[in-house]
């Protein structure tokens, strides 16, 4: 099954620097079902520059719609201050963010939500617990309404 909204394809950003991590992630929700194209960044300034439409490589697509998986700790960027640029762009700000990270602290998931981010999944440490995590999350893209990312390359 793949991810529409309003017929068109809803691409699933995923912003991850552990390999094994990204590679769990794109298969646990290829395995709920979900088809729809993945890309991956190895850390937030890679995110940031595909959607801010900076530098070498891909960039978003104006009226497209996308949502991001978001790690937390990465290098360069991490994900706190990549949820929080993306948060304060007036055009990107719609862009539906869900942080998966091992950080459980109380003090960062709040600062995730004052931040913006829309949903907050903790990656478990155990194989198969994080495996069913994801499978629930990929569930829950399936069910998910996600708007439109406006605006034009800068």
């Amino acid at each position: 099954m793949r991810i529409t909204q309003n017929d068109e394809e809803i691409t699933i950003l995923i912003a991850e620097d552990d390999d094994g991590h990204a590679s769990l992630i794109t298969s646990a929700l290829k395995e709920a079902g979900l088809l729809n194209p993945m890309l991956r960044f190895r850390d937030g300034q890679e995110a940031l520059d595909f959607l801010f439409q900076k530098g070498p490589g891909p960039h978003r697509e104006p009226g497209r719609s996308y949502l991001l998986l978001l790690d937390i700790r990465m290098p360069r960027v991490d994900g706190v201050q990549t949820l929080a640029a993306i948060k304060q762009d007036p055009v990107l700000k719609e862009l539906p963010v869900i942080m998966l990270t091992t950080t459980d602290d109380p003090q960062e998931i709040q600062a995730c939500y004052r931040q913006g981010c829309n949903c907050y999944v903790t990656k478990p440490v155990e194989f198969n617990a994080f495996t069913e995590s994801l499978n629930r999350v990929g569930l829950f893209l399936r069910v998910v309404r996600v708007p439109h990312i406006n605006g034009e390359p800068e």
